[in-house]
């Protein structure tokens, strides 16, 4: 190889050196409230602050609020605590309730970053999950670990990872992990692809109950639906408040209605568009 091709090749390699993003050094598990698993490499990356409301905005979910905040806080003591499946209509609050209650309980324990952790795990990245709980597993904080959009397709065997994790793995859920999903729907798997278990297994009962038996390894069910009006409206009246937007109560109710009409749903997550709405046209920030 002559010395122009070297320097050339040289010159290749220090340009591409400086166009790799630098390597992040993997997070202390012991120091964040919050973090995000990366499954290349094996790591923690520590979250600097977490997308999420106030427990008490969250309006028509009484039931669902107290139920996964004493679940939570049971955990957070070291008392027995169960894996929870959060499931239903879409923007209805399953992911807000999760990062609300962990944020409630650390704060009541004297955080942060408090003796709990949230960790988010990617669905794609499930199949990693064994190796998230080994590095977790002999730490003194306790850990719920959170998949958002949690559901299953085709041929994806990533759920059977999941199912020894949950329960039937040889070493099992460590004590200090508790494992939250957010799914739109109850089985983890879309009816279609479970009836295609049916018509073509050559025992179709057990082909169906291996598919569904996943949303058995949740001890806590929470099931979530588009609000009524009246809480729809309850919702943005909170926002409103909350954020100091000052519009007249009708005028806040007329535009709440129609928001819904347009959009074809009534949930948290519409009330959250139409308040951004409103604030925008007021001139206000959101904070």
């Amino acid at each position: 190889m002559d010395d122009e091709l070297k320097r050339l090749l040289g010159r290749v390699a220090d340009a591409l050196d400086r166009l790799a993003p630098p390597s992040s050094a993997a997070a202390d598990p012991e120091t964040a409230e919050a973090y995000v698993w990366h499954a290349t490499g094996h790591r923690l990356e520590a979250v600097r602050e977490v997308n999420r409301v106030d427990l008490d905005l969250l309006q028509g979910i009484e039931r669902q609020k107290e139920t996964l905040l004493e679940n939570t806080r049971r955990f957070a003591r070291g008392l027995p605590a169960n894996n929870a499946l959060l499931w239903g209509a879409r923007g209805a609050g399953k992911s807000s309730i999760v990062k609300a209650a962990h944020a409630k309980v650390n704060r009541e324990m004297g955080g942060p970053p408090g003796p709990l952790a949230l960790v988010e795990i990617h669905r794609e990245d499930i199949p990693s999950l064994p190796a998230l709980l080994s590095l977790v597993r002999n730490s003194k904080r306790r850990f719920v670990v959170f998949c958002d959009d949690l559901s299953f397709d085709g041929q994806d065997a990533a759920y059977k990872s999941l199912k020894a994790v949950l329960e039937g793995g040889i070493e099992g859920r460590p004590e200090n992990v508790v494992f939250y999903a957010t799914s739109n729907r109850r089985h983890l798997m879309p009816r279609d692809m479970i009836e295609n278990e049916r018509s073509t297994a050559i025992n179709p009962s057990e082909a169906v109950e291996e598919k569904v038996s996943l949303s058995d390894r949740f001890g806590l069910w929470l099931g979530f639906h588009n609000a009524d009006q009246d809480t729809f409206f309850a919702m943005i009246a909170g926002y409103a408040r909350r954020y100091g937007l000052d519009v007249p109560e009708d005028q806040l109710r007329r535009e709440a209605v129609e928001w819904s009409v347009t959009r074809g749903s009534r949930s948290g997550r519409v009330a959250w568009q139409y308040v951004q709405d409103l604030a925008g046209r007021l001139g206000k920030r959101l904070v």
